[in-house]
């Protein structure tokens, strides 16, 4: 039975952004990437250190600028935390009683790769059966030149 919805797990997600990448070019001034890490190392996801350590450590594999750290360990179990980059946010929220992690990583202009911050999650988290949509965020003029990411004041007027 064919499954609809996941990509092959044998290519890495680079590979599978690729196709994505080259047909849809928008100008736009965020990339966002909704990862869904299913069947991922309950342990992995259940340690709040380790799962702070992750983000932060995607967050450095990506060449981001950390500015702050916040995680809350739920109780009986659950994680949720945020690393703020100067470039954006890598989030997390995660469900161990389902092997789940939802991830979101936001990054703004075009010097920090948000996917390879998501390949090194997926790894983290030893997930199994991962999925990730990328969305184009400030897509101001599609077909106008590249947006600048932090215009001048004399710009905005």
């Amino acid at each position: 039975m064919k499954k609809f919805g996941f990509l092959p797990r044998k290519r890495s997600f680079r590979d599978r952004t690729k196709y994505t990448r080259e047909v849809v070019n928008l100008n736009a001034l965020g990339t966002h990437l909704l990862v869904d890490l299913r069947d991922c190392n309950v342990e992995a996801i259940r340690d709040l250190e380790f799962v702070k350590d992750s983000l932060v450590g995607a967050a450095k594999e990506a060449a981001a600028t950390i500015v702050d750290v916040s995680f809350h360990e739920f109780n009986p179990f659950g994680i949720s935390g945020m690393v703020v980059i100067a470039e954006s946010h890598l989030s997390i929220h995660t469900w161990p009683e389902y092997g789940f992690a939802a991830v979101d990583i936001f990054t703004c202009g075009d010097l920090i790769k948000p996917e390879i911050a998501a390949q090194y999650l997926i790894e983290r988290f030893g997930s199994q059966n991962p999925s990730v949509v990328e969305m184009k965020r400030g897509v101001l003029h599609p077909f106008d030149a590249k947006l600048p990411h932090k215009p001048s004041a004399e710009g905005n007027t």
